[in-house]
């Protein structure tokens, strides 16, 4: 039996096509298709049966990959094991991350990681949509906001405030909202994926209230409604990791002051096994140190802007 022709065959199961499983293991099309046909031939049994547009596991197939899962999972967690004894991190770490924050932030601070670890490859994937972790093999991910309940272990890396705001030159045509309700009369801009629904949460003397916003513009990406509020088009709640250098600079102004946003946290988000990878150990205390309190992302994006202001009028 070749050994190296399981993981194949793993992958086609959870991937769910020979295209998706080629590009998950790096592989062209046409050898996972003959590394499938050599596992075949070598068990003597037909795994897959396979159209031109469909992939299906035959009942020895599936009975088959629920042994091989379970061995191959053995596999790796030995693996984490014994790199607990070695001195150096390699192998390839993949991430998770949304499409926003990853590309702001994440990507700015892997060249520093990476420098510190020579040995050690990243796949960075950039998704502001929900990821299986366990099922497409990331070794880590870092969420933003409310956590589904899993089996994953979760450690909190940095808070995440958001505020309201508008352009001085939106304001001065339309006026600045003094109430919530006044927001009808404006135009609203809002993310597409906002976990919530469609209305807006803040909070004020102790409650919790919502707004439903209307406008012209609803986007799945928040550096479009970012450029579309700096442009004068509307209201907006955006996240201060993007916000925070356009409100110091004025060219954003945070609206309604006594109706916060509510906080949310960035998460460093794995797989809970017995032991922790060295790669995802390490990269897990590069984040903490990174967005941590003592860190420059803290001090830059997420102090509290209705401080920041005070010091501002009061100067």
């Amino acid at each position: 039996m070749d050994y190296s022709l399981l993981p194949v065959f793993i992958a086609i199961t959870e991937q769910g096509s020979l295209t998706k499983a080629a590009e998950y293991l790096h592989m062209t099309k046409s050898a996972v298709s003959k590394k499938l046909a050599a596992l075949e031939t070598q068990t003597g049994i037909r795994l897959v049966t396979r159209t031109t547009r469909h992939l299906q596991l035959t009942e020895a197939g599936q009975l088959y990959y629920t042994y091989l899962k379970k061995a191959h999972q053995a596999v790796l967690d030995g693996q984490d094991a014994l790199s607990h004894y070695s001195r150096e991190v390699d192998g390839t770490l993949k991430i998770s991350a949304p499409a926003v924050f990853g590309s702001l932030h994440l990507a700015n601070i892997m060249p520093e990681f990476l420098q510190r670890w020579p040995l050690l490859q990243a796949e960075m994937v950039f998704d502001d949509k929900l990821t299986d972790l366990v099922g497409e093999g990331f070794d880590l991910a870092v969420r933003i906001g409310e956590l589904q309940n899993s089996s994953l272990i979760a450690r909190v890396l940095s808070p995440c405030r958001s505020v309201l705001c508008a352009s001085p030159a939106y304001l001065a045509r339309h006026g600045t909202p003094q109430e919530l309700t006044d927001l009808k009369y404006h135009n609203c801009l809002f993310y597409s994926y906002f976990r919530a629904g469609q209305s807006w949460t803040f909070l004020h003397r102790g409650d919790v209230v919502r707004f439903t916003p209307q406008g012209t513009l609803r986007a799945n990406n928040s550096l479009a409604l970012h450029q579309a509020v700096l442009q004068g088009t509307g209201i907006c709640q955006l996240p201060q990791f993007i916000a925070a250098p356009d409100i110091r600079a004025g060219r954003l102004i945070p609206l309604l002051p006594e109706y916060p946003l509510p906080l949310h946290h960035i998460y460093a988000v794995y797989p809970d096994r017995d032991y922790l990878p060295k790669k995802v150990s390490a990269f897990l205390h590069f984040l903490q140190d990174a967005l941590g309190t003592e860190g420059h992302y803290q001090k830059e994006y997420e102090q509290d802007l209705s401080a920041f202001q005070a010091a501002e009028r009061a100067g």
